[in-house]
């Protein structure tokens, strides 16, 4: 993959694929203009579908319903969870303790990809390039 690449977190994957206008203009422009040089995780499918399985997401039923589907057409690069990623993910140190966010900035990290999201609980990860 020549260029920057970009790693969407989980939120970021749905306002796109549902409610793009709660994403910043500077993302709205890379993900038009380098939608090959954008992944979506593995770990975002586990997410939704948890949280829309618990009740956290019932206005993305759509989404979670019609996951692949929405995905496909979306047309970002599938970024599968390696042992690298897990191991990465559970040592670093970070007081957040949310599993999904963990896996995201090791994924983010590991592949050299830029995280883009809105949650600042990625602030305080020095060693992370994030972008919103």
């Amino acid at each position: 993959m020549g260029g920057v690449g970009y790693l969407l977190d989980t939120h970021v994957f749905i306002w796109a694929a549902h409610d793009e206008y709660k994403i910043s203009d500077t993302v709205k422009k890379v993900i038009s203009e380098k939608p090959s040089s954008v992944h979506v995780s593995a770990v975002t499918a586990y997410e939704i579908m948890n949280k829309y399985r618990l009740g956290k997401l019932p206005e993305y039923s759509y989404l979670a319903e019609n996951y692949f589907e929405v995905f496909r057409e979306f047309g970002a690069g599938e970024l599968l969870v390696s042992t690298q990623h897990t191991h990465f993910a559970g040592k670093f140190d970070w007081s957040h303790r949310d599993p999904f966010d963990r896996l995201l900035a090791a994924q983010a990290f590991t592949e050299n990809l830029v995280l883009i999201t809105n949650d600042s609980a990625f602030d305080s990860l020095p060693w992370l390039d994030v972008l919103w």
